[in-house]
């Protein structure tokens, strides 16, 4: 399986928050499944932190290396992608990791019930 992280499983993953499902976990923790992490999810962390709504975590690139999780860029295709999204969420950061996931074929771990009304594979976090 092809995981992506949503920035709140990720956070919850980080914090080993007891939010995160043990299904979800599991499938995380499973070598034999490649755990990507969005650019979209590091800049949203980014931006919140600066706005006081949440701590960064001190070094999330060597957590993320850490986790072994994969770095997933944000690619032009990406971009392009969400413009064929129906108009259902309106966070710009979720939007971008639901197209991400559809044009990579990823499952993307999340609770956000928003995010499961599109047609895009889900693992419930």
């Amino acid at each position: 399986m092809i995981l992506s992280l949503d920035t709140h499983v990720l956070l919850w993953w980080l914090s080993d928050d007891a939010r995160l499902s043990h299904t979800s976990r599991a499938a995380i923790s499973d070598g034999k499944n490649l755990v990507f992490v969005s650019a979209a999810a590091a800049w949203e962390i980014v931006i919140k932190s600066m706005l006081g709504k949440l701590d960064i975590p001190s070094n999330l690139e060597a957590a993320l290396a850490a986790n072994r999780f994969e770095q997933l860029p944000i690619t032009i295709p990406h971009s392009l992608a969400v413009a064929n999204l129906p108009h259902i969420h309106n966070d710009p950061f979720d939007r971008l990791l639901i197209a991400q996931a559809k044009v990579e074929g990823l499952t993307l771990v999340t609770g956000d019930e928003q995010i499961k009304k599109y047609d895009v594979s889900i693992m419930e976090a």
